[in-house]
């Protein structure tokens, strides 16, 4: 009773025509970046996390999370039209949504797209307000050996949350870490790491590095590799026919469960939540051969699947304080600039944040109903705008964030240094998330390390013995050691032998 009185509070919070503008303009951000192909989830947050800074944390926030589901929806839009997946999660859409526009049901597909998308992710927002407590009760058990155990699985998750290279995540994690050690540490103020410059003393800005690691970096690699493509005329109705969409309620349903349990994987992004719900999908159709020409049971479950992962991505990020995703890792570390510390100790904190998050997430999939079902064919004409003229803005905002945070010219040089890094990083397949992640966990990562050794008087047997940071510990080091290939495939033999082992048992029985 406690936590619906909670929820009606965060709605109530919301209600004022200020706020939900403020939400309806986050959503609109998020989805014209999500149309402009080469732009991402990732990069709407990273940008407007500058701009929001100012305002109070529950607005900044409500725009932040509206313009991550906006983009990660947008983002179907070049998918259906150009076969240009927007985001990353776009990717499952093409296929089918590609083929149904060169059909001549463009606006169909859209309006398929849209209507998956809002129930998928309010089937996702139901999950994270009933999952996110329970985990963080759990989480309440942690202590400085635990917190240190999680932020270094986090780090270790680095290698699998983008990229086909666990090593190069690892290797960005890393450096991340070090990053965050330049500047006063946290324990005793003590300069590391400066190398005598007194602006290296506050450390590595947050905003700084995650503008240039996503927007410079973005304006770069745009710049390098334009694309140019036909765009398909949209000439019929985007307004679904709502009996058809329950003809597909199942497929919605299991996709939508399928995206919140990807999401809830530390390391799987939403593409995972949409190629997974699009292999369902598939294997349970009465019209596999359809898939790929222009499946609407497709398309519905591609976009079903990375919608419903967003929520899914937020409950760990919340209770534990491990994204799962790149745009995840850039909220939450837009959080902790606005001064919400996500984690195990957020319900005893903030225990009303959670249910805030809940309301934001619903007006963001509102609104993507709203701009979804009357703003597309005004937003398409976004795709007309010249790269040479958008990306000269985006860098624009991209000099402006940085400066603004702090007024100081160190963050604006701090910025183009890692943005043009990052430029050169991303050419040789280096992806820039797990540095954010890195620089996000490096504080606690380094204070709990060394309180735990201040507890047990630097004895390192408490890291393995106390219950929580042993299954942690095995967790971490299992994880590390299925990228070993010997690792990997005595795993794999073990694995064939016991599925051998009760298949044959079975077959006594029967």
């Amino acid at each position: 009773m406690q936590g619906l009185n909670d929820l009606l509070h965060a709605w109530g919070s919301f209600m004022n025509p200020m706020t939900l503008l403020y939400g309806l303009g986050g959503a609109f951000v998020g989805i014209v970046m999500g149309i402009l192909p080469g732009l991402s989830a990732t990069l709407a947050i990273a940008l407007l996390t500058t701009l929001t800074i100012k305002l109070e944390a529950h607005v900044a926030i409500l725009v932040l999370i509206c313009s991550y589901v906006g983009a990660l929806y947008g983002g179907s839009r070049t998918a259906i039209l150009l076969n240009i997946p927007g985001t990353a999660a776009n990717a499952a859409s093409c296929a089918d949504g590609y083929a149904l526009a060169k059909q001549g049901k463009a606006g169909y597909a859209i309006g398929i797209a849209t209507s998956g998308a809002f129930v998928s992710t309010l089937i996702g927002v139901i999950c994270l307000a009933l999952f996110t407590p329970l985990l963080a009760e759990v989480a309440l058990q942690f202590g400085a050996f635990e917190f240190f155990w999680l932020a270094l699985f986090g780090v270790t998750m680095s290698g699998s949350i983008v990229g086909n290279d666990p090593l190069k995540g690892w290797l960005m994690g890393l450096l991340g870490l070090l990053l965050a050690q330049v500047g006063q540490e946290g324990l005793y103020a003590y300069n590391r790491f400066t190398f005598g410059w007194d602006e290296l003393a506050g450390g590595i800005g947050l905003i700084p590095a995650l503008v240039g690691a996503f927007g410079l970096a973005e304006v770069l690699t745009t710049l390098a590799d334009p694309v140019e493509r036909k765009i398909i005329e949209m000439k019929d109705s985007v307004l679904p026919r709502w009996k058809e969409i329950i003809t597909y309620k199942w497929t919605v349903l299991r996709s939508g469960i399928i995206g919140v349990l990807t999401g809830l994987l530390p390391g799987v992004g939403e593409d995972a939540g949409a190629w997974v719900s699009y292999a369902a999908a598939k294997s349970v159709s009465k019209e596999p051969e359809k898939f790929g020409k222009g499946s609407i049971d497709g398309l519905m479950a591609a976009e079903t699947g990375d919608m419903s992962s967003i929520p899914g991505h937020i409950i760990p990020s919340l209770a534990l304080g491990i994204p799962g995703s790149a745009p995840s890792a850039v909220l939450m570390a837009a959080m902790i600039i606005h001064g919400v510390q996500p984690g195990p100790m957020l319900m005893i904190q903030n225990p009303h944040f959670v249910y805030q998050v809940v309301a934001m997430t619903t007006l963001a999939s509102l609104a993507i109903l709203f701009f979804g079902l009357f703003g597309v064919r005004p937003l398409l004409h976004v795709l007309k705008v010249p790269r040479a003229i958008l990306m000269p803005i985006v860098f624009v905002l991209c000099t402006v964030g940085a400066f603004a945070t702090a007024s100081r010219l160190f963050d604006v040089y701090t910025m183009l240094f890692i943005g043009v890094l990052a430029f050169f990083l991303r050419r040789r397949g280096y992806e820039m998330a797990p540095l954010v992640l890195g620089l996000v966990l490096g504080p606690l990562l380094d204070k709990s390390l060394r309180r735990a050794l201040v507890i047990s008087d630097g004895s390192l047997g408490p890291f393995f013995t106390r219950p929580i940071s042993m299954v942690f510990a095995a967790v971490t080091i299992f994880t590390i050691l299925l990228y070993v290939p010997q690792f990997k495939s005595a795993v794999n033999r073990v694995k064939a032998a016991a599925f051998g082992g009760v298949r044959s048992l079975l077959g006594r029985r029967a």
